[in-house]
């Protein structure tokens, strides 16, 4: 892939007409591209570096003590491919995820809210290192959202990001195993299905993205799974090649919903590398009881993003702590009535 675009944020966005440029090359990086990538200052890097640090720390301690921080409450916690409790091998990835950290004394988890719950934080560094990058990452979010706003011409310049009040952010911490006998196919095509992604990824890369291809047919409506899967042999796929103090940032399946496919989430996988590889996934997301229409469709099909992503993780993680627990004690249906009484009538 040739060099993305790399834009640098301003520390506020007004709608000046230098914003609204801006805004307008973000477009346009995303539609030519897929994906552009943003310069962090020195302050933004150097969190880069700490988390990156930190979860290369906690990957490393034995398997009894990572597999110890699960929550059945929220999809926080620490996952080897392979199911909970599997041994870990060279071969094997395995991930953390840090969803919204709600308190245990929270009136939605005394009332069972599924995925609602504290992260189960494996020590004060690790946490402190994660919620500074996810502080970094949060920022760029509300102000890519306000610069994408303008650059598709909303009416007004919150028109994304008053969707993301009390955000439902979250995000991965990743580490993918060296390419070996045993090892040799990485993560599958795929798009997110979130909002906006914000990565950052370690030197080893392996990150490849497939740019929008002209003419060529994308669902506007969010799928019933992980999209990209089919284009995974298709080509063109396109190298995203590492780079210090930089993060990547695509659009995701809700982008796509909303903006009834002017922005198209990028399909995009990982190869494995002759070495292991480490990456933070950040997701700027709705709140989770926003609910979500076709920002040029006011009255189409809703979405409520608190359903969506509960819909969304069961499916993906059937053996997860989390879902046997919403499965047990009934959280679909809690979630359900929750949807109802936030769609309007």
């Amino acid at each position: 892939m040739a060099d993305l675009m790399t834009f640098h944020l301003p520390a506020t966005v007004r709608g000046t007409p230098s914003d609204l440029d801006l805004g307008r090359a973000m477009i346009a990086a995303w539609r030519a591209d897929g994906i552009f990538q943003v310069a962090a200052d020195a302050v933004q890097a150097q969190r880069i570096v700490t988390a990156m640090a930190a979860g290369r720390r906690f990957f490393s301690l034995p398997l009894e003590y990572k597999a110890r921080h699960v929550s059945d409450l929220s999809y926080s916690g620490y996952l080897v491919r392979g199911g909970e409790g599997a041994a870990v091998e060279a071969d094997r990835s395995e991930s953390f995820t840090v969803c919204k950290d709600v308190p245990a004394g929270d009136a939605r988890v005394r009332e069972g809210w599924p995925c609602h719950g504290p992260v189960p934080w494996p020590d004060l560094e690790y946490r402190l290192a994660m919620r500074a990058f996810m502080d970094v990452a949060g920022g760029i979010g509300e102000r890519l959202l306000r610069l994408v706003a303008l650059g598709l011409g909303l009416p007004a310049m919150d028109g994304l990001s008053r969707l993301t009040r009390d955000g439902w952010h979250h995000m991965r911490v990743l580490r993918v195993p060296a390419r070996s006998a045993h090892a040799r196919r990485g993560v599958g095509a795929h798009t997110g299905y979130g909002l906006v992604a914000i990565a950052a990824q370690d030197e080893a890369g392996g990150l490849y993205v497939r740019p929008p291809v002209p003419g060529e047919a994308r669902p506007r409506d969010l799928p019933e799974a992980e999209g990209g899967a089919v284009m995974d042999e298709h080509e063109p796929w396109g190298l995203v090649r590492p780079a210090p103090g930089v993060l990547t940032v695509f659009p995701g399946d809700i982008m796509q919903f909303l903006t009834g496919g002017r922005l198209r989430s990028a399909p995009h996988k990982i190869a494995l590398a002759d070495r292991e590889r480490y990456a933070l996934i950040y997701v700027h997301e709705p709140g989770f009881e926003t609910v979500l229409r076709p920002l040029d469709d006011p009255a189409g099909d809703a979405v409520h993003y608190g359903t969506y992503f509960t819909d969304m993780f069961t499916r993906c993680y059937p053996d997860r702590a989390a879902t046997l627990r919403i499965q047990k004690e009934g959280g679909q249906e809690r979630l359900e009535r929750l949807r109802h009484g936030a769609l309007p009538r």
